[in-house]
């Protein structure tokens, strides 16, 4: 096994005191920024670490971190789901734990059938990717311990630690740019109640429309999925409306593709007839042949707080309670244009 490296080793490569290295390394004054910096770098090359972070690196354990997701999100299209699960699981390897995937079956989550990997203790704490239904949270958290966080959703009826985007400020940004393209007849579609980030989202719409002045007939709020099962599909007829609008505010891309390739096949065009945006800034290839304006999700930040929080849990340590929101960005593609009047 090779040799600790000391302070005193750098000092005598360097010709000064183990004073002067400690100061360096521990940032207190009485050293120079040229010195400093000669010190640091040597200490890198030879790998020195310093007592603190060799303590902390020790008394680090490895945790086994159960991953749920319902089946319900993860259709032939919804790889969104997946890629946050990627974030997950990397990021735990990063933390030098391990992560068990269990997919909830429709079936188990309506009969509020405990996970297999909680039954069989197989995991020490929970990250439950996506929305399950109310009473399937409920069992969890009254018919076992492990600490447990929700990734991309809250429970509005209960208290918990939770990872979110913000869905509210990311669809009120994209409602002011389609306004700022001149557009004030603005549609949302997502089913409302189905999950709590799609029913913040249409908040955010109408927060924009509100500051606006602009009045949002019932027709132009459309539902986009099958409140059971969560099968997504829209039904979009521009033409029978009585008040048509020029665009369109969508919970996700996915949605935001189904209604550009509806559009399409009734005769429109995206963007010269309708603007169209979409939410996370992630499709499956070849759904779409129109790259959509959108607000982005940062999933890899996500992943990193919400097995911080969760290893926090797990450990017994000190954490900041409650939902964290992890903010995202605008991003322009080519799905909206300006209006002309």
């Amino acid at each position: 096994m090779a040799k600790a490296v000391k302070l005193a080793d750098i000092a005598e490569q360097l010709g000064v005191s183990t004073v002067t290295v400690s100061k360096a390394l521990s940032g207190q004054k009485g050293v120079s920024e040229a010195m400093r910096e000669k010190i640091k770098q040597l200490a890198d090359e030879l790998g020195y670490k310093q007592p603190s972070a060799v303590k902390k690196e020790k008394s680090a354990k490895s945790y086994n971190i159960g991953v749920l997701v319902s089946e319900k999100y993860l259709g032939e299209y919804a790889s969104f789901y997946w890629r946050m699960y990627q974030s997950v699981a990397t990021r735990a390897v990063q933390k030098e734990c391990f992560t068990m995937l269990e997919v909830v079956s429709l079936e188990d989550e309506a009969e509020a059938n405990l996970p297999k990997i909680v039954l069989e203790r197989k995991v020490d704490g929970l990250i439950l990717i996506g929305r399950l239904k109310t009473e399937y949270l409920g069992a969890l958290r009254q018919n076992t311990q492990i600490p447990i966080v929700y990734l991309d959703f809250y429970d509005e009826h209960q208290m918990s630690d939770a990872v979110i985007s913000n869905s509210y400020y990311g669809t009120y940004m994209l409602t002011n740019y389609l306004i700022e393209h001149g557009h004030e007849k603005i549609a949302y579609v997502g089913t409302l109640l189905f999950t709590a980030s799609i029913t913040d989202r249409y908040f955010g719409y109408r927060k924009s429309m509100l500051e606006h002045g602009i009045e949002v007939p019932q027709e132009w709020i459309i539902s986009d999925r099958d409140m059971e099962c969560g099968v997504v599909k829209v039904d979009i007829h521009p033409d029978q409306m009585k008040d048509m609008p020029t665009a369109f505010v969508c919970n996700s891309d996915l949605t935001a593709s189904m209604v550009i390739n509806q559009l399409e096949e009734q005769g429109y065009r995206v963007p010269q007839d309708f603007s169209v945006v979409g939410f996370d800034n992630y499709l499956f290839p070849g759904l779409c042949d129109v790259e959509i304006t959108t607000y982005e999700v940062d999933i890899r930040e996500m992943a990193n707080k919400a097995i911080h929080v969760l290893l926090k849990k797990v450990g017994g340590e000190r954490y900041k309670q409650g939902i964290t929101i992890v903010e995202g960005r605008l991003v322009e593609k080519a799905s909206v244009q300006q209006v002309v009047k």
